[in-house]
């Protein structure tokens, strides 16, 4: 098995805010993989004492121990008691009712040798390559849902959308949001590898129309996974003014990519 980690925060001055590993048992057989992409607050109280990255960094590795500890324990209930425990940590200092807490989107993977997991939650992507070659993209869609117009307002996502029935679910300290996950079980012997990106890496594709999602993994296949990220760091700069390529709220953002040859 050949695993591949970049991740790259997109301002070098701010901390990175997305997360991601790749667990492997000890007895060698299987393993996960999770991609956490911290939700940034705006300007204003959050009710939390912690910064995002303090969040992801603890849910990003309550969830790599639960994964491959718990082999049996599905991805949506692994999930549950990850958030459970990260609330835990912070719930006499901070107020996790306030809808701006530290969260998160949630993207993970887990292998046997008999099977391919999958949990998606918000707007990070998985792609599962057969192993035929085609390339399938797992994303949960919600968010793309709304209206563009609206989703250029965190005010009004946050009210309106953001963990409401009819909108969109990130990971924040409920763990009930566990049950809302895109979920799927896949056969193991029909897939080569799995591909997570958080929405900075996926541009490539979503934002910057540069190829579809067979043409990404190609990249990251042939060239790394650090080539995907310098692209679109470089279409990015090309293009500072947000003009060419609407729909995006930073002219750069943290970009993670992991990708895993079973």
């Amino acid at each position: 098995m050949r695993t591949e980690l970049v991740s790259e925060p997109g301002d070098p001055d701010r901390p990175n805010e997305d997360f991601a590993a790749v667990g492997l048992p000890a007895s060698g057989q299987g393993g996960s993989l999770v991609v956490l992409d911290g939700v940034t607050p705006p300007v204003g109280g959050t009710g939390c004492l912690h910064s995002v990255p303090w969040y992801t960094a603890r849910l990003g590795g309550a969830l790599t121990e639960l994964t491959v500890s718990l082999p049996d324990v599905p991805l949506s209930d692994a999930l549950s008691r990850a958030i459970t425990r990260t609330a835990a940590a912070h719930t006499r200092t901070c107020d996790l009712s306030h809808p701006r807490t530290p969260q998160a989107t949630v993207t993970l993977a887990r292998w046997t040798p008999d099977t391919v997991e999958y949990l998606l939650l918000a707007d990070s992507a998985l792609l599962v390559e057969s192993t035929d070659g085609t390339v399938t993209p797992y994303l949960d869609e919600r968010l793309s849902l709304i209206p563009r117009a609206e989703r250029a307002s965190d005010a009004v996502v946050d009210a309106r959308f953001r963990n409401r029935e009819g909108g969109f679910y990130t990971a924040a300290a409920d763990p009930s949001v566990a049950s809302r996950a895109v979920t799927g079980t896949l056969p193991r012997a029909g897939v080569r590898s799995l591909t997570a990106l958080t929405d900075g890496a996926a541009r490539w594709v979503e934002k910057f129309g540069e190829g579809d999602w067979a043409r990404c993994l190609d990249v990251v296949r042939k060239e790394g996974a650090r080539a995907l990220v310098e692209r679109v760091r470089a279409l990015e700069d090309a293009d500072r003014e947000r003009r060419a390529y609407l729909g995006r709220s930073k002219t750069h953002d943290d970009a993670t990519v992991v990708f895993a040859e079973l």
